[in-house]
């Protein structure tokens, strides 16, 4: 898909009319209050980039946005995602890191909606993201590769970043913030998990599960940017919550962590060598 995304970049930088951050970071399911918190210079609507796949989740707004932090700091902002369960390849929900990459993407702030595994966690805890599996049975980089672009079996040794997972850390104590640290497990969907994969998930060594992040991971991984990813533990896991699992409920939840993990995350990129 790499012509598409150079035709998806070249609009995008067309549009903006701007300096291209070095940062970007992509919202999960109702954690869109971030934009609230920065201040937005111009929007794209993801129909309007071609070759943009578009959103049709609740608590993704579709957006790319372009905004600046206090400190004058630019970044890029993907307001939503796109997910396997919606019926798009792992090469189309991992399309927009290929053009984050040809507009000069160094550093990828990923977060999402996830549910807590480990029973040491809560609902409203923030995890700082250490591993992934890749439980979807799918990867973005199968087919031929381009051996200009990447390599053709990709290390994974380190997927997010230790030096920002550091400065995740610091930036918490200072806003009195105490994240969980944890993997995270990424499957299909779009049905919840039973309780007994949540169970053999747990054995596998999963603190948290969820439905996405994983193939924009392992691209951003493809093309060397550094990566932090944050889930917002906002429901327990089948056999481990007390109550059926219902989306509305897990943006509602989405929704109460997003002031707090906005701050952080802004934080973190004030941070940011």
């Amino acid at each position: 898909m790499l012509e598409e995304a150079q035709i998806a970049s070249q609009y995008i930088k067309a549009h903006f009319k701007s300096e291209i951050p070095k940062t970007a970071v992509i919202l999960g399911s109702g954690l869109g209050n971030f934009t609230k918190i920065v201040k937005i210079i111009k929007t794209i609507k993801y129909q309007d980039i071609p070759s943009f796949p578009q959103s049709h989740v609740a608590g993704h707004k579709g957006n790319l946005t372009l905004a600046t932090i206090e400190d004058g700091t630019l970044i890029l902002i993907m307001e939503g995602r796109f997910h396997y369960y919606e019926g798009y390849t792992p090469q189309q929900v991992a399309f927009p890191i290929v053009v984050f990459h040809l507009l000069g993407i160094k550093t990828l702030i990923v977060s999402n909606a996830a549910g807590g595994i480990n029973p040491s966690f809560t609902i409203g805890d923030l995890m700082i993201i250490n591993d992934h599996i890749n439980f979807f049975g799918a990867h973005p980089l199968t087919g031929k590769n381009n051996d200009q672009l990447g390599p053709r079996f990709l290390d994974q040794t380190e997927p997010y970043n230790k030096k920002l997972i550091d400065i995740a850390h610091q930036t918490a104590v200072e806003l009195g913030i105490k994240p969980q640290q944890g993997v995270y497990i990424g499957l299909s969907g779009p049905t919840y998990e039973t309780r007994a994969e949540i169970k053999a998930f747990g054995v596998l060594g999963a603190d948290a599960v969820g439905m996405s992040t994983i193939f924009e991971v392992m691209m951003a991984n493809y093309f060397k940017m550094n990566v932090l990813g944050i889930s917002s533990i906002t429901n327990m896991a089948t056999g481990i919550s007390k109550t059926k699992h219902e989306h509305q409920a897990v943006v509602d939840v989405a929704n109460t962590i997003s002031d707090k993990f906005s701050a952080w995350v802004k934080r973190i990129i004030q941070n940011l060598p």
